[in-house]
């Protein structure tokens, strides 16, 4: 009785997923052990993470999905909160992948969005220049390679320098900086077919002297196409980020985005809405010109964090069009805020979203 109890008890588990993810908390190995005795059912699990709260979620979430089990008459479940893994400790993962690319950066983070027009880039310059203030190395590549903007945003109107075959990244505002916009003319279109796409985004991460990194912020182009999957087969990422304004266009093309990075086994960080109110700058008064709170509330829906609200604001794009990112712009404020809850939270869910199995302990 007690062992088809168990039995039983592991089946349920299987269907709970860990958030923004496909995988389930058994096939993560967080579920260490399963005993059932006289109706008395106890679960331990070990949940590698440097957020408790993430651990705690999971803990209800187990707890919600073994309530009405049959012959489950008592019910603990057991938590053990460990150090998840540092960001740099992410190369040693046991995912095999091109020796080639990426050997000395820790996280890779996907920026993505299913449509074009609602920030993304802008989200992707931010938070790499917030990780960055915050005492993190961190490098950012543009491959949108329809539109980078990476070069317009960081104000560089030069061309990287090359030794020994391997293209040198910029370095601004305290982080790496490489795109295609630095090697191509501003006028000239990228009318390419996708092998061509994939061999440039090969170079991109693989013939670029990026150093130590902890985190690598990487701005895709919008949409799910040749950008994207070449990105997830040569790169084991560590998340990607979804950006979309709150209105339901933008919210149904993201959950488009958010089922393709599922479906190929990347966790989704989270989902960020991007221009999500606007403050009048002389009355005060707030409007909602995109609707409100749309992206939080698909983030509940699927099941992934919600990272954050951006305003809608003249600076930001000011900022951009200048040269100069918000965040350094103007350091203090609610924009600087904004980005700064999303970044640490990026960091926080980032490490819950290590698998035990890639934790050093």
């Amino acid at each position: 009785m007690s062992e088809a109890l168990e039995q039983r008890v592991m089946e349920r588990l299987r269907g709970v997923k860990f958030p923004g993810m496909s995988r389930d908390v058994v096939s993560f190995g967080f579920v260490r052990s399963v005993e059932a005795e006289g109706g008395r059912v106890v679960v331990d699990l070990r949940v590698p993470t440097s957020n408790p709260g993430a651990a705690e979620r999971i803990r209800d979430e187990v707890a919600r999905s073994l309530a009405d089990l049959e012959g489950c008459e008592q019910l603990e479940v057991r938590l053990d909160v460990v150090p998840a893994q540092r960001p740099e400790q992410a190369q040693q993962r046991a995912i095999a992948r091109d020796p080639r690319l990426l050997p000395e950066v820790g996280a890779v983070i996907a920026v993505a969005s299913g449509k074009g027009g609602v920030g993304k880039s802008t989200i992707a310059a931010n938070l790499a220049v917030k990780l960055g203030q915050m005492g993190h190395r961190v490098g950012l590549l543009d491959a949108d390679i329809y539109g980078p903007s990476v070069p317009l945003m960081f104000g560089i109107d030069a061309r990287p320098r090359v030794i020994d075959n391997r293209l040198l990244p910029f370095e601004k505002y305290g982080i790496v900086l490489m795109s295609l916009g630095f090697v191509l003319d501003v006028d000239t279109p990228v009318i390419w077919r996708g092998p061509m796409v994939m061999k440039a985004l090969e170079q991109l991460l693989g013939d670029v002297e990026w150093g130590e990194l902890d985190y690598l912020i990487v701005d895709l182009p919008p949409g799910t196409g040749d950008a994207q999957l070449t990105l997830t087969q040569k790169v084991p990422l560590s998340g990607a980020v979804i950006v979309s304004t709150p209105q339901d266009m933008a919210l149904i093309d993201a959950r488009k985005g958010l089922a393709m990075f599922r479906k190929v086994n990347v966790p989704v960080i989270g989902i960020v809405e991007n221009m999500s109110m606007f403050s009048c700058p002389h009355c005060g008064e707030t409007t909602e010109i995109f609707k409100h709170g749309g992206a939080e509330r698909t983030a509940e829906v699927l099941g992934v964090p919600f990272l954050g609200r951006i305003p809608l604001d003249p600076e930001i794009v000011a900022g951009g069009d200048s040269g100069v990112p918000i965040v350094v712009a103007r350091k203090e404020g609610a924009h600087a805020e904004a980005f700064a809850a999303v970044a640490r939270r990026v960091v926080e869910t980032t490490a819950a979203m290590a698998p035990p199995s890639l934790t050093i302990v």
